[in-house]
């Protein structure tokens, strides 16, 4: 066949409805026997497939190696996923921080709408759990699973990164890509919670945090700090703010998270609000005083952190102490000590090194005729559709090339 695409991901179905349309015989392979497997449980479920952004937006939303997507994207936007999958009869709404999802809220849709298309277009899908792959004097020729061969033209490798492996997305592609001589960058989760040293979050578990501020410090550098929702776990802490933290974090043993619990107040006026939950019982232990200003599983340990005695009045807690209260609300510091496994990650950075690819065609640059589409190659970013649609944008470029070579 002209085109052979392993991995039946939102990368690997999108470069074989491209490629089909230019009249390529295509044949996608995966190990799984159902195509898209990861895709219709993204997004809990519900497949954020896009984010209806400006390209502005777009590649502040990357968070590594931006500036290699420049050229495929200006050919493959937002905004042209968007008009394909309505093109393909599933209607998309846009939700809070222009993130895109089908009406139904299910992400079948838009597997299914992809694979429906490969059949309507005669893309041929084997399972086929990829050994090596095949090459003889600088070019790839096709595919082993240890007993049967399957030869191609061209080839995309579409294979995902190492985060979900129960969906066939266990980083194998890596392997394929580095017996062929092609440099992997070091493997890590992205998107992660992060575990922390201090014990007590035991205690929070369960807690959410809204319109709060992480900061997050490396080597005396602040390298993430914004507002928004996060979540204490029996281990550390997760939710969007984390998550999006965890992709600046280059070596998390050590780092601190900084949180800012009250960040609607800056230091004069939270101490004007302690001293008059303070003076409405004056007489009140401080251990019982900050029932109006911390939810209830959070005040014990503040309390106890604050280094003010818990049975003391509040008419008698003086200005250095209320003044050390303050701070320790203003930043509420945990040590962390490394990321969550891999498993738990919603996205793998690193992988096939963009220094070997060709940023137009996603085609390597000694083997011209094997390509590379969506997370096998060392791109990622945050969270809100921006990941499928480097895995759209990169297999749209990738088959676009492989249709022009011939």
């Amino acid at each position: 066949m002209n085109l052979l695409i392993i991995g039946t991901g939102a990368a690997g179905l999108f470069a074989a409805v491209t490629a089909a349309r230019n009249n390529l015989s295509v044949t996608v392979l995966d190990k799984n026997r159902t195509p898209g497997k990861k895709l219709r449980i993204t997004g809990k479920g519900r497949c954020n497939v896009t984010n209806n952004c400006t390209k502005e937006e777009f590649f502040d939303s990357i968070t590594n190696n931006a500036k290699f997507l420049f050229s495929a994207y200006s050919n493959f936007t937002a905004q042209d996923t968007m008009r394909f999958f309505e093109d393909l009869g599933v209607p998309l709404k846009t939700e809070r921080g222009n993130r895109v999802f089908p009406e139904s809220d299910s992400a079948h849709d838009i597997a299914d709408a992809l694979v429906n298309e490969c059949k309507r277009l005669g893309v041929t899908f084997r399972e086929f759990n990829v050994k090596k792959i095949l090459h003889d004097n600088g070019r790839v020729t096709g595919v082993t699973d240890g007993n049967n061969e399957i030869y191609a033209e061209n080839i995309i490798l579409a294979t995902g990164g190492k985060s979900y492996p129960g969906t066939g997305s266990d980083g194998s592609g890596y392997k394929l890509a580095a017996d062929l001589g092609v440099n992997i960058t070091d493997i890590r989760p992205s998107l992660v919670p992060l575990v922390v040293r201090e014990k007590f979050v035991k205690d929070l578990q369960g807690l959410s945090l809204r319109n709060v501020k992480l900061s997050i410090t490396e080597n005396n550098k602040v390298v993430f700090s914004e507002q928004g929702e996060m979540l204490f776990t029996d281990y550390g802490i997760t939710g969007p703010l984390v998550l999006s933290a965890s992709a600046h974090i280059k070596n998390p043993l050590g780092a601190i998270a900084g949180i800012d619990l009250k960040l609607a107040l800056d230091e004069l006026t939270l101490d004007r609000r302690i001293l008059r939950d303070f003076d409405e019982n004056p007489n009140r232990h401080f251990g019982n005083a900050l029932d109006k200003l911390l939810p209830s599983s959070l005040r014990p340990i503040i309390v106890n952190l604050s280094g003010i005695n818990p049975e003391k009045q509040v008419n008698a807690v003086t200005k250095a102490e209320r003044s050390a209260l303050v701070k320790l609300l203003k930043n509420f510091s945990l040590e962390i000590t490394g990321f969550r496994p891999i498993l738990e990650a919603i996205i793998t950075r690193g992988g096939v090194n963009i220094k070997e690819i060709e940023p137009k065609t996603m085609r390597h640059k000694k083997i011209p005729n094997l390509y590379f589409a969506g997370e096998v190659i060392d791109l990622d970013a945050y969270t809100g559709g921006y990941n499928l649609q480097i895995a759209f944008t990169t297999a749209f470029a990738a088959a676009k090339a492989a249709t022009d070579s011939y």
